[in-house]
């Protein structure tokens, strides 16, 4: 990485080592600035004779006078062969000593080479008498890995897909490597201090580089028409407009973007029913799985809630070292929009304090080896978040449903009584009107007076990420069991779901699989998601549908409408199209892994907002919103 003179012991000792690699071809080497200054005074050039060259020069001064103008050749041979920078692995890695921007990575240029040994300055003087360095990294937006050094810091630590590896071990602190793919890095301290700094190295604080760097995001990076690449799925593409839409979403309504590391995807349901007054059954989803090949799926109990991804960290530090949020507590409650679930903070506050006791009470810190986690959950009652839905939308449809019915029923009375004909109108105005009570019955089933705390409750079904791991690579079942013996500890907060694994080629199994979901849907439940057992399965085509619902008959009637299920209301609703509901579930699927992934990773910000960003636009598309 350069700077091999000048200061330490055994400067020439150093060179040699490197340049009996260089030439056995067991190593590389890039140029420092150190070394073309020495260059330049081995050139006879007149140099300024600072920052540790006399080292060198007394170095070699010292070699034996018989061999001294070989030497100084060979020096300068070896130091005049260095290219300015490497491109690596098929343009994945740049290594240079003070950095390459992507437009000058793979040139040869005056300027490049000058980046490459010197880096920008701003053309000020700090306090030490020092020229200010720009933070070139800070602006980078290249896809390749830029290893450099130059600028010596307190620990190394990536910054928009760079990393300053030089850690000073000159000035006392350590000699760092980086491990290539792996992006390990390995240190070791200096042995003592070779030479005082002028400027200290610094200090380091809890939040990195990144974090800092990262507490504004850049409207170019979202703006306009996107393609999204994802491990699940490649070329995404995000519409201008849709853009727009989520940005205005995000830039009014959004929690802190630093929080928002996922959201779930949209759900599409199951194929139509053809059996007279339904349009959801257990049958078309267990046929669709089985159609790709799939034999072992699980059926989870739908909860009626509202959607609520849930972050919560040990304390208070670890959200500000991994998150790099400060004074906003140990976590985040948010909607699938991307926004705080409650607007009441005290709320917020004590519902995590009591997750993150059932979280300590059954040991997950320690089994999972991390100090967050992010959790996919519904929170009930609906009424905790849709109140205004309710007081505004259902109950008035229902309570004049009710009214103008049961008024259009008594004048029909009254007309009959006088012995008018009028018998088909009434029976179709009963049952008229015993369809709006069960559409009053139907969503009165998932609200209840939420006076406190205690009222409220929280059924996580994925435990999505934890610190080194994105915990889609276990099954369903292994989601359900873990967060049941977290369930355990806390009953009143947290809700076990019930689910059922079905064996696709045993008639039997499938039979009970649909009696439970009658009796479910029969007892007020909204239905049930079948998912391949796996959280993730490919296709002869790709990644098949995570998740589909299969809605109850009753619930459907909130959705639909109180007269849905009328014979010609469900002929009609039976022609409904899922083709654009399943593409844009799979696509806000796989943002949603890779959101987390790239989470995970620790990507700047700005690439997992991007996925993020995405998802929230595509929920902008067209497409009908009661499927």
């Amino acid at each position: 990485m350069g700077d091999l003179v000048d200061r330490g012991n055994r400067i020439l000792d150093t060179v040699k080592l490197v340049r009996n690699m260089v030439t056995a071809g067991t190593g590389i080497c890039v140029p420092g600035n150190h070394e073309h200054k020495l260059l330049r005074k081995l050139r006879g050039k007149n140099v300024r004779v600072n920052h540790g060259l006399q080292q060198s020069l007394q170095e070699i001064d010292a070699i034996p006078e018989n061999i001294r103008e070989t030497s100084i050749k060979q020096l300068r041979e070896f130091f005049d062969s260095l290219v300015s920078h490497y491109v690596l692995d098929g343009g994945n890695l740049v290594v240079a000593h003070a950095g390459m921007k992507k437009e000058m990575q793979g040139r040869g240029s005056g300027a490049v080479r000058e980046f490459a040994l010197y880096g920008e300055t701003t053309g000020e003087i700090d306090e030490f008498g020092l020229p200010v360095r720009f933070n070139w990294a800070s602006e980078y937006r290249g896809d390749a890995m830029v290893v450099y050094g130059h600028t010596p810091v307190p620990e190394a630590e990536w910054l928009n897909n760079t990393i300053d590896i030089d850690t000073g071990c000159v000035f006392g602190g350590k000699l760092t490597a980086l491990r290539y793919p792996e992006k390990e890095l390995v240190s070791v301290d200096a042995a003592k201090v070779y030479c005082e700094p002028i400027k200290p190295l610094g200090i380091t604080n809890n939040r990195t580089a990144q974090q800092e760097i990262d507490d504004v995001l850049h409207i170019e990076d979202v703006l306009g028409k996107r393609i999204i690449n994802t491990r699940l799925q490649n070329n995404i593409t995000i519409r201008e407009e849709n853009s727009i839409a989520a940005l205005e979403v995000m830039s009014r309504f959004a929690a802190n973007p630093k929080w928002l590391i996922y959201l779930p995807p949209t759900m599409s349901p199951v194929e139509t029913s053809q059996l007279p007054g339904y349009l959801e059954r257990p049958e078309q989803a267990f046929a669709y799985y089985h159609n790709q090949g799939i034999t072992e799926i699980i059926c989870e109990e739908k909860h009626m809630g509202s959607r609520a991804v849930v972050v919560v960290c040990r304390d208070e530090l670890a959200a500000n070292r991994r998150f790099g949020v400060i004074n906003e507590g140990i976590g985040i409650i948010y909607t699938r929009t991307g926004r705080k679930f409650f607007s009441d903070e005290t709320v917020e506050t004590e519902l995590l304090a009591r997750l993150h006791t059932a979280l300590t009470d059954s040991n997950f810190w320690e089994i999972f080896d991390t100090d967050w986690v992010c959790l996919d959950c519904e929170l009930l009652p609906w009424s905790a978040k849709a109140q205004g839905l309710l007081t505004k939308q259902y109950a008035p449809v229902g309570m004049s449903s009710r009214l103008a019915l049961g008024d259009a029923i008594a004048l029909l009375q009254q007309a009959q009584q006088r012995g008018v004909d009028i018998s088909s109108q009434l029976d179709s105005y009963k049952q008229r009107a015993e369809m709006a009570n069960l559409y009053v019955d139907a969503y009165r089933r998932y609200c209840w007076n939420v006076s406190d705390i205690s009222d409220i409750k929280l059924a996580p079904f994925h435990i999505l990420a934890s610190e080194g791991a994105v915990h889609t690579d276990k099954t369903h079942t292994w989601h359900m069991e873990e967060i049941a013996k977290i369930a355990q500890t806390n009953p009143q907060l947290l809700i076990e779901t019930n689910y059922r694994v079905i064996d696709l080629t045993d008639i039997e199994g499938k039979n009970q699989g649909i009696l439970w979901w009658e009796q479910m849907t029969a007892e007020g439940g909204e239905g049930m998601v079948v998912k391949p057992l796996d959280y993730i399965v490919r296709g002869s085509k790709g990644i098949i549908q995570p998740a589909v619902k299969c809605r109850g008959k009753e619930y459907l009637r909130i959705i639909y409408g109180a007269e849905y299920d009328s014979q010609e209301n469900c002929d009609r609703l039976r022609h409904r199209g899922l083709s654009h509901k399943r593409s844009l579930a799979m696509r806000e699927f796989a943002l949603g892994v890779e959101a987390l992934e790239r989470f995970v990773a620790k990507k700047p910000l700005r690439q997992v907002h991007e996925c993020v960003f995405g998802i929230l636009a595509l929920e902008s598309e067209p497409v009908d919103p009661r499927l």
